[in-house]
């Protein structure tokens, strides 16, 4: 308890940050492990001072066990007292580390606050109402805007599809026209029968003939 009345000052000294008290925890801690590595020294010399006079002094190998005991019991007191250093150590971490979130958030929160401070729900919501309306109203003359005013709103659909079939009709009609006769340059029409066909038809005659002056002869 001295050890620890020594670091902290007591209750007479004035309470220390927790940021010191983990420095001084930490400082505790090293020195347990020094002290803690040299006892295991300790403890092995004595170890081996009892297994070298065991046969031949058994007094000094005696007392080397008994000195390694006490050294044994110390060592086992170091290392309850470090994890107790160690638990309140990290307690003392993680308090602190929350104690910096808590304030963080606090500013965070005095902040937002004060930002709000000259806002009022329904204030804001009677703004962005104010807001939509006149969006419609933009659009509306957006659109206003956008409509041609005099130019072609008296004219009926129907009748310029009635005109423009007109012009197509004599835009086609001037295209035949400009084609031509197209008569004069055909090949005209036989008015004889073929040579080869006259030929079979005398031919034809005659045979009738000679059959004819056959049968009379007969």
């Amino acid at each position: 308890m001295s050890i620890f009345k020594s670091l902290f000052g007591g209750k007479n000294k004035e309470t220390i940050t927790p940021q010191d008290a983990i420095q001084k925890l930490s400082e505790v801690q090293e020195m347990l492990m020094k002290k803690s590595a040299f006892l295991e020294k300790k403890i092995d010399g004595e170890l081996a001072t009892a297994k070298k006079n065991g046969t031949k002094n058994k007094r000094v190998a005696l007392q080397a066990l008994k000195r390694k005991k006490r050294y044994e019991k110390q060592l086992t007191n170091i290392d309850g007292t470090l994890s107790t250093i160690e638990f309140q150590r990290e307690a003392l971490e993680n308090a602190n580390t929350n104690t910096e979130v808590l304030k963080v958030m606090g500013v965070a929160a005095k902040a937002m606050k004060g930002a709000h401070k000259d806002l009022d729900v329904d204030q804001v919501h009677n703004m962005m109402d104010e807001v939509a309306d006149q969006q419609e109203v933009a659009n509306e003359i957006s659109e206003a805007i956008s409509n041609p005013v005099g130019f072609g709103e008296d004219v009926d659909e129907d009748d310029l599809l009635a005109e423009l079939e007109e012009l197509e009709q004599e835009d086609l009609d001037e295209q035949l026209l400009n084609v031509g006769p197209i008569m004069d340059d055909l090949p005209s029409v036989p008015t004889q029968e073929p040579k080869e066909k006259r030929k079979t038809a005398v031919q034809q005659e005659d045979d009738d003939d000679m059959k004819e002056l056959a049968a009379w002869a007969s």
